[in-house]
């Protein structure tokens, strides 16, 4: 089966010369649940915003859903890559939760019909469908969440990449967000340093450290390294 996440050779540096990825290589099957975890600055979130062009690689090659992730394809591109940001408020900028849900499919040129049900449809998979007249920025923090999954939902990703999903949420919120996750079909690239959500959703860990793929493997291999999670500022 191809990959529908392949990265090879992948090096980036910022424009003050960090680098921030040294030859990445990854691949993440069809509807694989993978996480991301690592220290603050091993690369994650920048490898994520590779994945649908935000961010664009000094040397190696990025590949989405079979599209390499160039000018060319950017639109296909992020039509079949949903980026999840771990703040809510970084994407829900419209006066109410169905024009948030909304906005993807009508920068689509969708119909009115087609994006009306493409929001139904989004919003029922988070079980969110009642707040669509809703004001965005009144809601709690485990419903912006949703929302903000409900965003990308209604572009009919491929593939869900989130970024510190659980970050902010109280137990009930974040058992909540569990679940929903588990029962998404979408292959999940997920940045996280909450590892107990990694025990609980995500079969598959990669650690990242100083730009580097330092392991990768089943999840229950990784955590049971305690060795390797010391090394690597992971508890």
């Amino acid at each position: 089966m191809d990959p529908i996440i392949e990265l090879v050779g992948v090096s980036f540096a910022y424009p003050d010369g960090r680098m921030a990825l040294r030859g990445v290589s990854l691949a993440v099957a069809p509807g694989e649940k993978v996480a991301l975890v690592g220290p603050n600055g091993a690369g994650k979130s920048t490898l994520m915003l590779h994945l649908n062009g935000i961010l664009r690689p000094a040397s190696g090659m990025v590949r989405a859903c079979g599209l390499d992730v160039k000018e060319g394809n950017l639109a296909r591109v992020r039509g079949a890559v949903g980026l999840v940001f771990q703040d809510p408020d970084d994407q829900l900028f419209s006066p109410t939760v169905f024009d948030d849900v909304a906005f993807g499919p009508i920068y689509q040129g969708l119909s009115r019909g087609e994006v009306t049900a493409r929001v139904e449809r989004a919003l029922a998979a988070v079980r969110m469908g009642e707040y669509a007249g809703r004001l965005s920025h009144h809601l709690s923090t485990g419903e912006k969440k949703r929302i903000a999954i409900a965003t990308v939902m209604a572009m009919e990703p491929a593939i869900l990449v989130l970024d510190e999903p659980s970050a902010g949420l109280d137990p009930r919120a974040r058992r909540g967000l569990i679940n929903l996750l588990r029962e998404l079909p979408q292959a999940m690239l997920v940045a996280t340093h909450d590892l107990r959500m990694v025990h609980d959703l995500l079969p598959r860990t990669v650690v990242m450290d100083g730009g580097e793929i330092v392991a990768d493997g089943r999840t229950a291999d990784i955590l049971g390294d305690a060795a390797l999670l010391a090394a690597h500022g992971l508890e």
